[in-house]
């Protein structure tokens, strides 16, 4: 039997996707409930689960834009546990491309044999071509255990055969190329709403200084106990968030919305946290921190930043706060 994979609605609004990665390759066998692609939404990245196991036949591509709804690929249920996934299978680009770069032969492509210090040495894609038309070996380019690179390959052509040598210095040439990614669906929505949080909103920021040094010292004091007691390192977010909360208490203004021509006051505090990943900035919701404690904030704020970067978050964990705190403590702030 064929089983389609349909491309599911990550939420409201959002009518198409994009494949980010494949973790199978076109004919291998999954399980039934494996994860077999990761989607990528202008909101979050999910995984797209296999519903029944067998033989895969991808659809769409890695890259493509796809509409919700649509079939992403196809399972034959025939060749169910016939056969097992190969767990060495790279599972992204990168790992791909390392593996790739490593010469694990023992001669090169050149055809000159390759000494052991060296037959683990990683090339460049770009230098790897350059040696086998050149009919050069590592041994001819080495200058220590390194990278090689388009320039080395270059400047090592520069000399005669006979002279070349490891200890040979070379001349580091100007490089003008340049390299170009494809932006994710996330960065390009994120770019796209603070273009035009600037242009439609009215913006206002002020500084304020304030005195730590309390903070500062119940931490160092209390560190050692509070994770062995919690298991959960004491952080500066969890008093920050508290602050805002009882602020926010106060002066219920900041906490409330515009709709339509109605200000909506709410009555509990969902305080999103922004949260640097690989894929772009997203804002985790922490819910009714007015009820947590700080261990409860520091606890819930490590497991949706896990979930974050892991691009295992759901949309119900990044929508609906009602105040926003900008986390730039990884950045010396």
């Amino acid at each position: 039997m064929i089983v389609e994979i349909i491309i599911p609605s990550p939420g409201e609004s959002i009518n198409e996707v994009e494949i980010a990665n494949w973790l199978v390759e076109n004919g291998d066998i999954v399980e039934k409930d494996q994860e077999i692609a990761e989607v990528e939404s202008d909101k979050a990245t999910l995984p797209l689960i296999a519903t029944e196991g067998g033989k895969i036949n991808i659809i769409a591509p890695t890259g493509e834009t796809i509409a919700v709804g649509s079939r992403a690929c196809s399972i034959d249920t025939s060749f169910a546990g016939k056969a097992t996934p190969n767990p060495e299978k790279p599972k992204n680009k990168e790992q791909t491309a390392q593996k790739e770069l490593v010469v694990p032969e023992d001669k090169t492509e050149s055809g000159k044999p390759v000494q052991k210090e060296y037959d683990k040495i990683r090339i460049s894609p770009v230098a790897k071509k350059m040696m086998k038309s050149r009919n050069l070996s590592i041994d001819d380019v080495m200058n220590g255990l390194r990278r090689i690179s388009k320039d080395d390959i270059e400047a090592i052509q520069l000399l005669p055969p006979d002279k070349v040598s490891p200890a040979t210095t070379t001349k580091k040439e100007i490089n003008r190329d340049v390299e170009k990614t494809k932006m994710s669906t996330l960065r390009k929505k994120l770019s796209k709403r603070l273009v035009s949080v600037k242009n439609e909103t009215a913006m206002l920021t002020t500084f304020n200084e304030v005195d730590m040094s309390e903070v500062i010292t119940i931490r160092k004091k209390f560190q050692n106990r509070f994770i062995e007691k919690h298991n959960v390192k004491l952080g500066f977010m969890s008093f920050f968030t508290k602050a805002v909360t009882e602020a926010l208490k106060i002066h219920r203004n900041v906490n409330a919305m515009i709709d339509g021509e109605e200000l909506i006051f709410p009555k509990f505090h969902d305080i999103g946290i922004a949260v640097q990943t690989p894929k772009g900035l997203m804002v985790p919701v922490i819910r009714n921190t007015e009820t947590l404690s700080l261990a409860q904030i520091e606890s819930k704020l490590v497991e949706l930043a896990g979930k974050a970067r892991a691009g295992r978050i759901s949309l119900s964990d990044i929508t609906g706060g009602t105040f926003t705190i900008t986390n730039g403590g990884t950045f010396g702030s």
